[in-house]
């Protein structure tokens, strides 16, 4: 099956009226994408403890999207799609893979995670294959600079896969998603260089309190808060990128690692937090993949609103250089927040509106783990509003193509640029996506409806159906008295999953098709 570029009828923009200034020709991009950010964590979705001053600035001039997903429910392919701008069925990376023998359970073995500090050959996940066609290569085509600053996973260090040939002048952070789970490294990537940080020590995330350590005592966590905020050297090393590109184009991806666990902030930035949100009883000591934390729901605010920080400084350094006019923002999440013990999810009501318990949130189909915050703006060039459009990650392509002047790789996205200038914005027929993990999801969003089948390992094709307008918590199965949408969803399924394009066998999925 061909990808697709366009796929369904003009319609009109909904819920913006007016029309916005002509935006800039070729302007400056600024992608930035957090780790397990629910859609409800931003004060402009409705977050009312976590502070994220910058961030709702940013939105009230530009436009709340609030229908927008990523394509798969965990980290590397919803990168993968991002990067290709193909969705899950079409995708080469399907699940998070470790390429060198790691598998994520070994994490708690320090023998392996020493084994993959020795060697690079053993760290990263499974790679892009060579010659992939990226958002980068396309920007660079386009005459533009580009950096990934932050996170990477779609390929270790010396395979075909790395940042730099995949599209990107300059990276800078961890390539491999492991090595990701720690705010406090002792090592980070520069391009192709494994830079080691004066400071910081090695210490595998299977490290736990001393024996005999007090709980309770924020002094026996110092060993795992060193002296370099991972969030703040890459922060130094956005700002110089900015410097050494501001008489050219640039497109700058931002993958932060906030606020995935082990969640870490100075602390300082926790304490104002333990003071607005009171003292917690409750210290992670076993946190499983993750580092112990004494106060996780403060740490937890403290990252965001550390980052929302962040922001605040970058846009003032645009305005300073007289580049804020023309540069785009793009702000969301690679996939909803994680259930685990570092993550208070239910606490800071991070899935908004949606379900997002253990199953409903991260490496879950339901809503809590693929509608995401996404904010588009562009200096005093948009009308602000809120748009309903229902799209997916996959648009992002077609969206810089549109804004940078080039022709974008074949890819299954819609160009979101008439939401922006307030013209006629194209439909997606309906949005797919099929995840392995969980014992196999396929679903399917057309118009309203919601359908997901769930463990399609075992061969299951009962489809449960939810009717979103009425249902946004997913919690009333009416597959029964609509069989007809039940009929036309698995024919959508069946136009949309291919197998995967490679080996791996943890991508693979065979649908059993009723």
């Amino acid at each position: 099956m061909k990808l697709r570029n366009l796929s369904a009828a003009m319609l009109p923009v909904a819920a913006l009226t007016g029309c916005a200034d002509k935006l800039p020709e070729k302007p400056n991009i600024v992608f930035l994408l957090f780790d397990d950010l629910g859609y409800g964590d931003l004060g402009c979705y409705g977050q009312e403890l976590i502070e994220t001053p910058h961030i709702d600035a940013l939105a009230q001039q530009g436009i709340i999207f609030t229908d927008m997903y990523t394509n798969a429910p965990l980290s590397a392919p919803s990168r993968c799609s991002i990067m290709t701008g193909q969705h899950q069925g079409h995708a080469q990376v399907r699940a998070n893979e470790e390429l060198h023998g790691i598998q994520t359970a070994d994490l708690m073995s320090e023998s392996l995670f020493r084994r993959s500090w020795e060697n690079p050959d053993y760290e990263g996940q499974y790679p892009l294959a060579a010659g992939t066609e990226t958002i980068g290569t396309m920007m660079q085509k386009a005459g533009y600079k580009t950096a990934l600053i932050g996170k990477w996973g779609l390929g270790g260090p010396n395979t075909a896969a790395e940042p730099n040939k995949m599209g990107f002048d300059y990276f800078y952070g961890f390539n491999c998603q492991m090595w990701a789970h720690s705010y406090y490294p002792d090592f980070l990537w520069e391009n192709d260089k494994k830079v080691f940080i004066e400071g910081n020590e090695y210490m595998p995330v299977c490290a736990r309190l001393d024996e005999g350590a007090d709980p309770y005592d924020i002094r026996y966590y110092d060993k795992f808060n060193q002296k370099h905020y991972s969030c703040d050297l890459m922060y130094d090393k956005i700002e110089k990128f900015v410097d050494e590109n501001a008489k050219n184009p640039f497109m700058l991806v931002w993958t932060t690692t906030v606020p995935h666990s082990t969640v870490q902030a100075p602390e300082d930035e926790v304490m104002y937090y333990v003071n607005k949100l009171g003292e917690e009883k409750t210290p992670i000591t076993d946190g499983g993949w993750y580092y112990p934390v004494l106060y996780p729901k403060s740490a937890y605010a403290a990252m965001i609103t550390h980052l929302d920080a962040q922001v605040g400084k970058l846009v003032q350094k645009l305005k300073d250089m007289g580049l804020y006019e023309n540069t785009v923002f793009v702000i969301t999440s690679d996939n909803g927040p994680a259930c685990n013990s570092n993550s208070p999810l239910e606490y800071f009501k991070s899935g908004g509106p949606f379900k997002c318990t253990k199953g409903w949130g991260k490496a879950s189909l339901h809503e809590g783990g693929i509608r995401l915050p996404f904010i588009i703006t562009c200096g005093s060039h948009l009308t602000p509003g809120k748009s309903n459009h229902a799209g997916q990650f996959v648009d992002i392509m077609p969206t810089f193509a549109e804004l940078a002047g080039v022709e974008a790789p074949a890819n299954d996205g819609i160009s979101l640029v008439p939401t922006l200038t307030g013209g006629e914005q194209p439909k997606h027929e309906y949005l797919y996506w099929e995840f392995p993990g969980g014992k196999g999801w396929v679903a399917v969003r057309w118009g309203e409806w919601k359908g997901i089948v769930k463990n399609v390992h075992k061969g299951n094709n009962v489809m449960e159906l939810y009717d979103l307008h009425t249902d946004l918590r997913e919690t009333t199965d009416v597959a029964a008295q609509y069989p007809e949408v039940v009929e036309q969803m698995w024919k959508f399924i069946k136009e949309s999953h291919q197998p995967v394009p490679n080996d791996v066998q943890r991508y693979k999925m065979n649908v059993n098709f009723p």
